[in-house]
């Protein structure tokens, strides 16, 4: 970008208001539909507890308000997972103007791959983790010790969980995007896979319910993908001639 075609600071103000105000009407717009279908998603979501429970067991709440404010979550963060694409692309018309050509082509692959990993590793953690863990947790259960997971309860563990694998499969990414900008190195990574799977287990420890296959779970996964790293860093690490070419950009 030419020092000419720099925005003063107030109009970046005002153009980062527009942004957001249309990232917020779009989670307004996806927020109303989704409370119109909020019975339905939440089924959905608690689809793997009920599944673990007895038959004829369901969820309570123990609050007046709590079913209402649960659905009302529930509807938020469905419609921010529809508005989503929106406030993407709102970002990337956001910061786009102010990057090199070189950083353009890296940032918008990468915004795109993020959405597709963090999907990705939360539909893991629903379909994998949670049915092995809820039989883990409701293994408690006795004649005279009964589970009744609430509502709010339940949200707030899943949706935890689901952020949490989430993140944790951001790692090829991330890891790939620091070896392109040339913060890591491919041997780097390699001489340090062995730190890596201790600090692997033992976000499984703390993430996961305490048992070991909930923990392998988690691990392994994390395992590959930090293979996939390396696999990624080697293909997309800095070359020389990017390095040449960046100081021909800087240099004009």
């Amino acid at each position: 970008m030419d020092e000419d075609d720099k925005l003063p600071f107030t109009a970046h103000l005002e153009e980062l208001r527009n942004r957001l105000m249309v990232s917020f009407a779009a989670v307004g717009i996806g927020f109303l539909i989704s409370y119109a279908f909020k019975e339905k998603i939440f089924e959905i979501l608690t689809l793997p507890l009920i599944s673990a429970m007895e038959k004829g067991d369901k969820l309570i709440f123990t609050g007046l308000p709590e079913a209402f404010f649960t659905y009302l979550k529930v509807s938020l963060l469905s419609g921010i997972i529809l508005a989503a694409p929106v406030i993407l692309y709102e970002f990337w018309l956001f910061v786009a103007p102010g990057l090199y050509r070189k950083e353009r082509r890296l940032l918008l692959p990468a915004v795109i791959l993020s959405s597709i990993f963090f999907t990705g590793g939360a539909l893991f953690g629903y379909f994998l983790v949670f049915p092995i863990g809820f039989k883990f947790f409701l293994g408690f259960a006795s004649e005279t010790v009964r589970p009744l997971p609430s509502m709010r309860e339940y949200l707030g563990f899943s949706s935890k969980m689901l952020l949490a694998f989430g993140l944790a499969f951001e790692l090829p990414l991330v890891l790939t995007i620091m070896a392109r900008l040339g913060i890591v190195t491919v041997d780097y990574l390699k001489k340090n896979r062995k730190y890596a799977v201790l600090i692997f287990f033992s976000i499984a420890a703390i993430l996961t319910p305490p048992d070991v296959v909930s923990q392998i779970l988690m691990a392994v996964p994390l395992m590959l993908l930090y293979e996939l790293s390396i696999i990624g860093a080697r293909i997309f690490s800095r070359k020389p001639s990017d390095e040449e070419e960046e100081e021909l950009s800087d240099g004009t």
